[in-house]
């Protein structure tokens, strides 16, 4: 093993994997104000209403997609009925259609926030640095996928880059399992570990504080104000007025 295979398959990882949890415990502790997507929906909302939908269903879709075949052992999945050729189906079509609304949601966020005055004049420096890494994350995942896997011969990243990151986790590097990938899986690799480093210093900190408490919030009762004011039905005309009692007029 090289030293250079040592520092991006062993040393890397860690240091993004540290930087991305001691910076989200900074952020939170001395940016809560701070700790928000600053939505740009009032300056624009066309462009937002396809993009974002597409780019949030897109990345939820390639988070599972990723979750299932690196993170869980393929004989799991034998002993469920999912062989490989079914998982290869699957993924692969899938993972497609996933990589390109993905792709296709985050072209239209960007072209929005560098077309539209007001949004541009709203995006900071890390904004910029963050959907460079996204997009390059992106695109290099998306062609390792088409390269090799649709066009391709196939390559067995379950025995490769998957075990990789399992023994990550657990604290067995193995760097010798990432010597033979191929340079877009490893460039995908690379750029996703940086992603992860930058993350706390971004807007995509708002991924931590999705209101899951709504879910099992106590009823709200809301009383309407509406022309029957409640129960009471309306009348047509005035209505009707009284003289006023005597006896309640007088004093004791």
């Amino acid at each position: 093993m090289s030293t250079l295979q040592i520092v991006l398959w062993v040393v890397l990882p860690y240091v993004c994997a540290a930087v991305f949890i001691l910076g989200h415990i900074w952020r939170y502790r001395y940016d809560k104000f701070g700790w928000t997507t600053r939505s740009s929906q009032t300056y624009e909302n066309k462009l937002l209403q396809w993009g974002s939908p597409m780019f949030h269903l897109g990345i939820l879709m390639v988070i599972a997609g990723h979750a299932v075949g690196l993170l869980i052992p393929r004989e799991w999945l034998y002993a469920i009925g999912i062989d490989e050729h079914m998982y290869h189906i699957g993924a692969t079509v899938l993972g497609t259609a996933a990589a390109i609304l993905t792709l296709a949601g985050l072209a239209i966020l960007v072209f929005r926030r560098r077309t539209v005055a007001a949004v541009f004049l709203a995006t900071t420096t890390m904004d910029k640095v963050m959907y460079v890494f996204l997009g390059a994350t992106l695109l290099f995942g998306t062609a390792a996928t088409v390269v090799h896997q649709v066009f391709g011969g196939g390559f067995a990243y379950r025995e490769t880059i998957s075990p990789w990151i399992r023994e990550m986790i657990i604290f067995r590097p193995n760097p010798e399992l990432m010597v033979g990938v191929p340079l877009l899986f490893q460039l995908h690799v690379i750029t996703a570990s940086l992603l992860f480093a930058l993350w706390p210093f971004t807007r995509l900190v708002h991924v931590f504080s999705a209101p899951v408490g709504y879910l099992f919030r106590p009823y709200i009762v809301y009383r309407s104000r509406d022309e029957q004011r409640g129960s009471r039905a309306p009348k047509r005309g005035w209505d009707p007025v009284a003289a006023p009692d005597p006896a309640r007029l007088r004093r004791p």
